[in-house]
């Protein structure tokens, strides 16, 4: 049986409680709160001129990136998922009446759609209107759809078609912050500590750059809800070869005008 502690005992075991509980309430009082910036890579600790210019660096000596969201362009809305890296690029792009894929190696490029989307009405009607598919476009849109179709370099769509595919091109005119920066909150994005930079003036827009490693932009927000765009996979190198034969079409030094009608 356990000895009754004495009353003396039990006073000094309730100070010593006591007391441990008070040196704790005071220790948390007077600790340094937590640095923000603690294990990053230090950008956060630069001014935003500063991490813009730290992340277009990275930027500008990346080997690939993966490409994805949302872009509005002319009113028109583009959904982009592409991977990109200095010889070519391969992924794809929908808005609100098409979607097609785009592969390019070096010069070539490929454009791979349905019926749908090689399907285009004509302007033939003596009032202007739109006249219904003809059925020589039925047949090429028939021999063409879910083939590679390689865009001729001198094709007026060619250049801006290309454009999507282009490393240096596509996240150039994307990236670029225009106006006066300002530096934002510490947030993360999938899972990624980030610092915001902030373009309050001029073309506007929030730039989130990577406090871990290499400080790359993960992601952009453009202003006036012109589109949320996501960067990953920076640097990793995947497998880019033209498509086989047997799933290629040439289609001759013009496009259908269907193609070079796609706007971005």
């Amino acid at each position: 049986m356990t000895a009754p502690m004495s009353s003396g005992r039990a006073r000094r075991a309730v100070f010593s409680v006591a007391l441990c509980a008070g040196l704790v309430t005071l220790l948390a009082a007077c600790s340094t709160p937590e640095d923000p910036d603690a294990g990053t890579n230090g950008v956060g600790k630069l001014t935003a001129v500063e991490i813009e210019k730290k992340a277009q660096a990275a930027v500008d000596g990346a080997a690939a990136v993966r490409l994805s969201g949302a872009l509005v362009s002319q009113g028109e809305t583009y959904r982009l998922n592409m991977r990109l890296k200095e010889n070519g690029g391969t992924g794809s792009v929908t808005s609100a009446d098409d979607t097609f894929e785009l592969m390019r190696v070096e010069d070539d490029l490929w454009l791979k759609a349905d019926a749908g989307f090689w399907t285009h009405e004509s302007e033939g009607g003596s009032d202007g209107e739109a006249s219904a598919p003809t059925t020589s476009d039925t047949e090429a849109a028939d021999k063409l759809q879910d083939k590679y179709v390689k865009v001729p370099q001198d094709d007026k769509s060619y250049k801006q078609l290309r454009g999507f595919t282009d490393i240096k091109v596509l996240l150039g005119g994307l990236l670029s912050l225009h106006g006066e920066l300002t530096k934002g909150d510490h947030s993360k994005v999938g899972g990624i500590r980030t610092i915001k930079v902030i373009a309050s003036k001029g073309a506007g827009g929030t730039l989130d750059v990577s406090l871990q490693g290499v400080p790359y932009p993960l992601q952009l927000m453009r202003a006036g809800g012109a589109g949320t765009l996501t960067l990953t996979d920076w640097g990793k190198d995947f497998t880019l070869e033209a498509p086989p034969k047997g799933q290629t079409v040439d289609y001759g030094s013009d496009l259908p005008e269907s193609s070079s009608s796609s706007d971005g």
